[in-house]
């Protein structure tokens, strides 16, 4: 999980950020982004792909990034501007906007499996977050990140189980959605195209 990262500090790349985000899939809610900078030499011991850890172990090595980093940035896009820029342009926003808020500033993106609109050298890394540690890690605090405030959406609209699914479109979620409508917060060009095969209206 390091090896992204040694090559980089031999060549004299001190403060090496690792980039990604989470909710690009969700028929609902904020995507979400985190750039965090590591300290060079820490190893952190099961750190994964955020979606491969469970919620326990990931809450875990929260707290542990949180304390260690060197810098965490993170970066949160709105529904009405996934549904007015696209989720892919929302999701690189997102990333823009958690590399901005590092201080320190770094001087080597590691992303996972996209391009930062960022001025500072940076490598797409395919799977990233299950090959470099500092994209994991991004991974995992900006999935703890969103699944908290799907626990706070899950209170503004109940009854659609957002804490259970985290807004992906599962069974659950879809059935939910055919049977209340829609909420603001959910993206209505994603259910445009489930509309076909679920009928979902909205």
């Amino acid at each position: 999980m390091l090896e992204y990262e040694q090559n980089l500090w031999q060549q004299g790349k001190q403060l090496i950020a690792g980039v990604d985000e989470v909710g690009r899939g969700c028929l609902f809610g904020d995507v979400v982004a985190a750039a965090v900078i590591l300290p060079r030499g820490l190893v952190l011991e099961d750190v994964n792909d955020s979606k491969k850890l469970s919620e326990k172990k990931r809450d875990a090595l929260y707290e542990v990034i949180m304390a260690e980093a060197l810098a965490i940035g993170i970066g949160i896009v709105d529904v009405r501007t996934i549904e007015r820029i696209n989720i892919k342009q929302a999701a690189r926003l997102a990333m823009k906007t958690a590399v901005g808020r590092l201080d320190p500033d770094p001087d080597f993106l590691l992303v996972d499996a996209e391009k930062v609109d960022s001025d500072t050298e940076q490598l797409a890394v395919i799977h990233g977050d299950a090959l470099s540690q500092s994209i994991a890690a991004a991974s995992i605090i900006a999935k703890v990140t969103r699944d908290r405030m799907c626990l706070q959406w899950d209170q503004q609209f109940p009854e659609y189980g957002i804490a259970i699914h985290k807004g992906y479109a599962t069974k659950m979620h879809r059935a939910r959605i055919m049977e209340f409508g829609a909420t603001p917060m959910h993206r209505k060009t994603f259910l445009r195209n489930l509309e076909a095969e679920q009928q979902v209206l909205f």
